[in-house]
């Protein structure tokens, strides 16, 4: 990625590819929340056991599962809009209409109709998420992929924000029925990105059978030197940040804090925080480059985790919890640029569909699988033994970049239409 100065950065900002990749995190933001952590501070408030809440997050298993069906947005097309943007619409105004019906639900007395419909959304919202990063990669130059990362993540930040703080605030104040039913009107901004977006011209690359959507992207991308390695970077750079946060509603609650008090504070400073943090991050990605980006935003999010071993110890305490919560929230803000642009670097503009949603889906991997155990893991360990895990476990994906750099395994994927 080259070099390029603060001003560069406040210039490539204010196109309208970059507001659009920003508007689209949003979209991509609102749905998954409310299938993830909204949803077990609201089984959490209900009285859900521990074990409950670290299941809860198999919800999730269609974002670890997408790349099966990515290769048929590659190679199908709706008889509108384009490519990207004809599936997008649809899938948004189904977003809208099914987080509106899981509204209506209730995980107390029914939680098996909650379930159903929150699985719904993540299948839909994985397979959004698919079309986004596609669009994303397709609509920027190489040299943009990391400020473009970062300004989808700012987006995406701004939705858990309304999605994460704002709906707990209001379920206080009214109920987690209402609260989830305004979420779903959020979805109109996604729609309406959509429809003012230009298609990518290179969404127009169709494969001709359905067999080449799938092999060639896959045989392309294990033709490299490193793949393996790149594959499993992906799957534990986050790990013990997602480990972590599956289990902080639950936290919160064993801490006494209320839905007030984790609305305003750790679902609205933290998501506040995690933009500031995008914002630096993408500015830092620009000047030090991706792979130097990746560790020192990596070391500083296994800090932020080990932070919560103090709060485990402070109890109560809102002055506390503020401060965990914006170093977290910052440093996990940072991250994410980075590794997003890391994977977008990886991809093939020939195949971005199949292959982001490949990358993207090992990186839900820790989110998904692998946090469904962290319930057993706080009920063993405690919370202050369960953090320190938690940190710990960051330091191989670290490890293996330090190797990944070294020995010079990383080669990003050339432009193909400056090829």
């Amino acid at each position: 990625m080259s070099k390029a100065s603060w001003t560069d950065i406040r210039r490539a900002l204010a196109q309208k590819n970059m507001l659009i990749a920003m508007l689209m995190g949003f979209s991509a933001g609102v749905p998954l929340l409310l299938t993830s952590k909204t949803l077990q501070a609201w089984l959490s408030y209900g009285g859900a056991t521990n074990v409950l809440i670290g299941v809860a997050a198999t919800l999730g298993l269609p974002y670890t599962f997408k790349f099966l069906w990515a290769p048929l947005l590659d190679r199908y097309q709706l008889p509108f809009l384009g490519r990207r943007r004809g599936w997008l619409i649809v899938l948004q105004l189904a977003l809208l209409t099914a987080i509106a019906v899981l509204s209506q639900t209730d995980p107390v007395a029914d939680l098996k109709r909650t379930f159903v419909m929150a699985f719904i959304i993540a299948f839909l919202s994985a397979t959004q998420d698919t079309l986004v990063d596609a669009f994303r990669r397709e609509s920027l130059l190489d040299d943009e992929q990391g400020l473009g990362a970062s300004v989808y993540q700012m987006g995406y930040r701004v939705a858990m924000w309304l999605t994460g703080g704002v709906t707990l605030v209001l379920a206080g104040m009214i109920s987690w029925n209402t609260a989830y039913l305004i979420m779903s009107t959020l979805m109109v901004i996604g729609i309406a990105a959509t429809l003012w977006a230009d298609e990518p011209k290179a969404s127009a690359q169709i494969p001709k059978s359905l067999k080449e959507a799938v092999v060639a992207p896959l045989a392309e991308f294990f033709s490299r030197n490193g793949a393996v390695l790149f594959l499993l970077f992906i799957l534990l750079y986050k790990v013990g940040d997602a480990m972590a946060g599956n289990m902080l509603s639950k936290f919160y609650a064993d801490l006494q804090f209320t839905p007030q008090e984790v609305g305003v504070i750790a679902k609205t400073m933290g998501p506040i925080s995690a933009v500031i943090g995008t914002l630096i991050g993408g500015g830092l990605i620009v000047k030090l480059g991706i792979q130097r980006s990746l560790f020192i935003f990596g070391i500083f999010q296994a800090l932020s985790t080990l932070s919560f071993v103090l709060l485990s110890y402070t109890g109560h305490n809102l002055s506390a919890l503020t401060a965990v919560v914006f170093f977290e929230d910052f440093s996990a803000g940072m991250g994410s640029a980075a590794f997003m642009a890391f994977m977008a670097a990886l991809t093939n503009r020939a195949f971005t569909a199949t292959q982001f949603a490949l990358l993207t889906s090992l990186m839900t991997v820790p989110r998904t699988i692998i946090a469904s155990f962290t319930g057993f893991l706080v009920d063993a360990l405690g919370w202050a033994g369960f953090f320190s895990l938690c940190a710990a476990v960051a330091l191989p994906g670290l490890l293996l970049l330090v190797y990944m750099n070294k020995t010079k395994s990383i080669h990003f994927h050339a432009d193909p239409t400056k090829a």
